[in-house]
Order: structure tokens, then sequence, then C-alpha cells
């Protein structure tokens, strides 16, 4: 797929390919330190629209997708998509992309067109016409933080994240939970995007006397980071957590670099309720079974979409202002069970996975109905 502007051609029969079309920006990272996500985020909303247009498009209408690359710097990626907002070109926006790029996009866009983000973020987004579907500190991070002091006795908490909004912020957020909960964060150590050595940090965590690191590195530099811990015989003496680590990850990480590495989302392959299974299943026959896997990172722009479409359902409309009037109190079913909508975030199930090998066995659920404060 070429860079910039990209078309789906997702119709149903009995429906036009292109005239009248409600069309969608969806905005997933084709490069970068998160380019590794993008071929599930686009292959799962590709599934959702396949799906939306099967049932009839919404409004008798057919939905089209226009693929932007998220990995782009954040001030090209928000002047592409304000453009396309600009001239008409799209009727709303839809995405997982870091937190740098939705704090660039969300001004230019979310007076104009309904914007859902999908991806876990730090919390606090309060935009208005900004929905957001992922997870945040307060259903995701305080929750695996609690479960490991108390299942596996981590006590002494070191930091290791990318130099971005994110990192920041959740470390920001698992400090707080430390002072609330007498555990102590021996250190913080961040590195710029795209970091590929990382023997000073490994000096910094084996002298930081932690038992437990919170790894909040995106994409390939998670990837980079687990070999070199593994490698380096970190994981005989200290326990990983992180909030973004999908199965893609886990399988570029190889298996030996996986020990001791436990996960918090709220989508894995792997979940064994009927929603997840179900979702799984339409993912096989669709691409295949030989096909990537359906990551729990592209499994959020499946939500994302679905979730556009539920509301477009409810308001019988494409305007901002009446989708976002039926938005509060919303309910859909999907990969991640019912799930609805409240204060513009959504409230989900949330579970923490241990790595085995290169598969994720989910141990517990960590949270049910906690939305962002």
């Amino acid at each position: 797929m070429a860079n910039g502007l990209a078309r789906s051609s997702l119709a149903p029969e009995g429906l036009p390919a292109t005239d009248g079309a409600i069309r969608l920006a969806l905005v997933t990272p084709w490069k970068g330190s998160a380019g590794m996500f993008g071929l599930s985020c686009r292959m799962s909303s590709e599934l959702a629209v396949a799906e939306i247009n099967d049932g009839g498009g919404l409004l008798h209408r057919h939905v089209e997708l226009h693929h932007v690359d998220g990995g782009a710097a954040p001030d090209s990626v928000a002047a592409e998509v304000q453009q396309l907002v600009h001239t008409r070109r799209v009727d709303a926006v839809v995405g997982w992309h870091i937190s740098a790029v939705r704090r660039r996009l969300a001004p230019r866009i979310a007076g104009q067109v309904p914007y859902i983000y999908t991806a876990l973020y730090e919390g606090g987004e309060r935009t208005p016409g900004v929905i957001v579907t992922g997870e945040t500190p307060t259903n995701q991070l305080g929750p695996a933080l609690d479960w490991m002091r108390e299942a596996r006795g981590v006590r002494r908490w070191a930091i290791v994240g990318n130099d971005y909004v994110w990192p920041r912020a959740s470390a920001a957020a698992a400090h707080r939970w430390a002072r609330r909960n007498k555990v102590e964060v021996t250190a913080d150590l961040f590195v710029p995007l795209g970091a590929r050595d990382f023997s000073t940090t490994l000096r910094d965590l084996a002298a930081s006397g932690a038992d437990g690191v919170l790894m909040l590195l995106v994409g390939e530099d998670a990837v980079h980071f687990n070999r070199a811990f593994a490698a380096a015989g970190m994981d005989l003496v200290q326990t990983r957590l992180t909030t973004l680590m999908d199965e893609n990850m886990l399988l570029a990480s190889g298996a030996k670099a996986t020990r001791s590495l436990y996960v918090a989302a709220g989508f894995f392959e792997d979940l064994t309720t009927s929603d997840a299974l179900d979702f799984v299943g339409r993912w096989a026959r669709r691409y295949g079974v030989n096909s990537p896997t359906p990551s729990s990172l592209g499994e959020s722009c499946y939500e994302g979409l679905n979730l556009y479409a539920a509301m477009v359902r409810r308001a019988g409309s494409l305007a901002r202002d009446e989708l976002l009037s039926v938005s509060e109190g919303l309910h859909y079913d999907g990969p991640r069970g019912d799930v609805f909508v409240e204060r513009g975030h959504t409230v989900q199930d949330v579970y923490l996975a241990e790595a085995r090998g290169l598969e994720f066995d989910v141990v517990a659920r960590l949270s049910s109905g906690s939305v962002e404060s």
C-alpha cells in the first residue's frame, strides 16, 4: 500500500461501490516503533467494515476506509487528516496511534467530526468529540500492579519507558499507586522512540534493587529490550509487567525472551470468552488459519469501528453533535464482550496474561466496569 491515502472497496452486493459512501479515515502506524501493529490494525478494520457492509451498511450506505499512516511525524499526520476533514472527504476518524499523534490531531478535527481513538493511553482525554475505547491506568495499570503485588510479591519497581507522553504519564500514575500502597519505585529510565541499545538501561536496572520492571516501551523498542533483558539474564531476577504488548511483539521477542513477562489488556487472542472466540473464528474464516494473529492492538480498531456503527444506528445520522448526544451510555457487543460508553471512555473488562513461550496464558480478570477517572 502506498503512503498517503488509499481506499478500501468493501461494498456488499447490492450497494454501490463508491456513490454515497460513508468514508472513515483510519489512522494506523505503517512505520516506526509502532509500525509492527499496522497490519493487524488494518486487517481488523477491514473485517469490521466487511461485516458492517454485509449487514446492509449504515443508513443504507456502504462504508469505506481511507488509510492514513499514523506512524509519520505527529504534525504531519494531523495536517493530513485535518485536510481530509476540512474538504469533507471523510465523515469520521478512527484509529490506533500513539498519544503524541492524538494530542496533535484532536484539537484540529474533533470539533467537526467524531474522533474514536482506540489505543490504550495515559488517561485524561477530555476534548469534546473524542471517544476513547482503549484501556487507561485506572482500569489497567493500577489493577495489574495490585495483582503483581498480591500474587507475585513484587514490591520494588523500576520503570523503563519511551520518552513521550504515554510512558511519562503512565509512570506518574505508577508513582501515585506506589505511594498509596507503600511500594517503592527505585528508578525511572526513559529512552527515545526507536531505541535499540539498552546496555546503559540494563546496568541501571541491575543497580536499582527492583524486583519488578514496569515496561512502557512501544513495539519494536520493547522487542529489542526484551531480547537484551533476557540475554543479560535479568529475567532470572526481575519480573516484567507491561500494558502494551501484543501477540506480534511476543513472537518478535522470541520464546527465550519472554520468561517472567506479564501483560495487561482488554483482549488476547487466547482469551476463552465466547465473544473473543467468536471473533477469532470470524477472523480465521475471512483471512485463513495461517494469517497474522488478530492482536489486542489490532482488535481495538475493530472495537472502534463497531462503536461508530452503533452510534450511527442509534442516532440515525452522521452529524457529529447527534452522534455524540447518543454516545453516553451506549452499549455494543464485540470481542471484548458488552462494552458501554461513559464520559467519553468505554467501560470494559481487562485481563492479565503471563507469557509462556510464544503464547499468552490469561491468569486473571483485573477489572470490570471501571471508567477512566
